[in-house]
């Protein structure tokens, strides 16, 4: 999609909009961005940005916390037997092969 907007209209076309488009045109309608939310000054990041998170932990019970520590302890297992899952192709580490080639 990209590649048919950029088709359309090219860099020059887009410089001359800019050169000939008015400066001094009256905004009427625009609003302050920081308008848009409850914006704090002390804050990082506002609140759009990143919402507060949950006061409730939900905890994970039942099989689903099976399924969980069988997944962590298996790429535990994987991790300790020297091998890497990265890619989904579980293969010896590129760093080990590399250190411990002939030269």
């Amino acid at each position: 999609m990209e590649a048919a907007f950029a088709s359309c209209v090219d860099d020059d076309e887009l410089v001359r909009q800019a050169l000939e488009a008015d400066p001094n045109v009256a905004l009427d309608d625009a609003v302050p961005f920081s308008s848009l939310g409850a914006a704090s000054s002390e804050a990082a990041l506002p609140a759009w940005y990143m919402p507060t998170p949950m006061l409730r932990t939900r905890s994970v019970r039942g099989w689903r916390r099976h399924a969980i520590l069988l997944i962590v302890a298996s790429f535990l297992a994987i991790d300790a037997y020297g091998l890497c899952n990265t890619y989904g192709d579980l293969s010896p580490r590129t760093v080990q092969a590399r250190t411990h080639a002939a030269p």
